[in-house]
């Protein structure tokens, strides 16, 4: 007996989601990280009852010092404030490659404390698993009184601009306090009263192996933590939906693969590095076959942030980017014909030896994703991730949402054939050896899904 084929109604699980109503006044974009850093400044000077700082880390240089201190100054004026920081406990207790192991962000954090005796202002480090490579902190989202300012970066010169260099991302300021609230319950509730999670502004840390059972059960916690809040409006209305996921088959992967199959006429994904999962691949090409369009927004190989120049010393690291752009000329290759149709658009985005970080996805003028998320198989599996949905039935915000993709788009290259992507054997000799020597032993493989 022939079984009858059932359609997946992916619309469904998207219409049925708990949504918070956004009004569209109070939703600003800023588009490039000078005037971001500006912003986040401004906001932090003018905070008038709590101040959240979730991000991978916070980094002991000159940006990160301004931040630091304009906490402190805010809180000394306004001792009431409720300020508190979440990092990567793993990151924050190693240094930079090649820096004095003892000069870490954690050092820094207790050292600047000694400088402000009289003011407490916590910094926790939230360890995701037991190994730094098994699973990091890349929840994003910072909080000041009822705005919510969501972007990927992390704190430190190269995201806030400080200098020359810039390392280009999102920047979304969101005012509004069911939403605000949700995001800072969600810490208190899923890390403050877990033993793993541990004070990182003190002069002696524990070991991992001290803490090896409280990791454990963090993370156990965290894969069936979620928002909490209560949907205030229907979907003809503008509204946001924050999503978290930590392992395999979580919500927030279950939304994504939704969101893409809904797609009507256009999708455009931006991801810094190109190593998607297969379940997404399976997606695009499904969409490719229904005549949907679909555009990438890729980085350059020089503007990921592991390149490593050729005048600079090389390590394992320095071959991802390499890694990534084989795995896009195979991607591209494979699906030749849907470009040349115009059907699937590839632009690599580079802007001199800047670097770019952007995540996101855009589905038919109507939905839009703001996320940390890599669309990698390390942000499927192992990292605790979040997102923000967010529904445009009445295309309020679709101004600010085209200037984004316009700047984005600026700086891009239109990959119109498979050849303009460099082929392996004219990478330089040292980087086509370590190719050529991970793939013989399959640890290239590996290598993706972990970093």
């Amino acid at each position: 007996m022939r079984i009858p084929f059932i359609k997946y109604n992916h619309q469904k699980h998207l219409d049925e989601l708990a949504k918070i109503q956004q009004k569209a006044e109070q939703y600003q974009i800023i588009y490039d990280p000078n005037s971001y850093r500006i912003a986040l400044l401004e906001h932090i000077k003018k905070a008038q009852q709590r101040i959240y700082i979730v991000a991978l880390y916070l980094e002991k240089d000159e940006a990160g010092r301004e931040v630091l201190d304009a906490l402190y100054q805010a809180k000394a004026e306004r001792p009431n404030l409720d300020i508190k920081i979440f990092v990567d406990w793993h990151r924050a207790q190693r240094g930079r490659i090649g820096e004095d192991k003892t000069q870490t962000n954690a050092r820094y954090y207790y050292d600047l404390k000694q400088q402000y005796p009289n003011i407490d202002i916590p910094t926790y480090g939230v360890p995701i698993n037991r190994r730094e490579v098994l699973g990091v902190l890349h929840l994003k989202g910072l909080i000041i009184d009822d705005t919510v300012i969501y972007s990927g970066a992390s704190i430190n010169n190269v995201y806030l601009h400080k200098f020359d260099k810039y390392r280009y991302d999102r920047y979304h300021f969101i005012t509004n306090k069911a939403l605000s609230d949700a995001m800072v319950n969600y810490v208190n509730d899923n890390f403050l009263p877990l033993e793993g999670v541990q004070h990182l502004d003190v002069n002696e840390h524990k070991t991992r192996k001290q803490i090896k059972a409280a990791i454990k059960a963090l993370r156990q916690h965290l894969t069936d933590a979620k928002y909490q809040y209560v949907g205030d409006t229907d979907n003809d209305t503008l509204s946001i939906s924050p999503l978290v996921g930590l392992g395999r088959n979580n919500q927030l992967n279950k939304i994504i693969h939704h969101l893409i199959n809904i797609t009507e006429q256009k999708i455009t994904f931006c991801t810094p590095y190109f190593n998607l999962p297969n379940i997404l691949v399976r997606d695009i090409i499904r969409l490719l076959r229904k005549g949907k369009q679909v555009e990438i927004i890729i980085g350059d190989k020089v503007a990921n942030d592991f390149y490593i120049p050729e005048d600079q010393p090389f390590n394992i690291s320095g071959g991802l980017p390499y890694l990534y752009e084989i795995n896009l000329r195979r991607f591209v290759e494979r699906l030749q014909s849907y470009i040349d149709k115009e059907q699937l658009i590839i632009r690599l985005w580079k802007d001199g030896d800047q670097t770019y970080h952007l995540k996101g996805i855009w589905v038919d003028d109507e939905w839009m994703m703001i996320t940390g998320n890599n669309l990698n198989p390390r942000a499927w599996r192992l990292d605790l991730e979040n997102a923000l949905l967010i529904h445009d039935p009445k295309h309020e915000l679709q101004k600010q949402i085209k200037q984004e993709l316009a700047t984005i788009r600026e700086k891009t290259t239109l990959v119109t054939h498979f050849q303009q992507i460099q082929a392996s054997q004219f990478y330089p000799k040292h980087v086509h050896k370590l190719i050529k020597r991970l793939s013989r032993i399959r640890v290239d493989r590996i290598i993706k899904r972990l970093l």
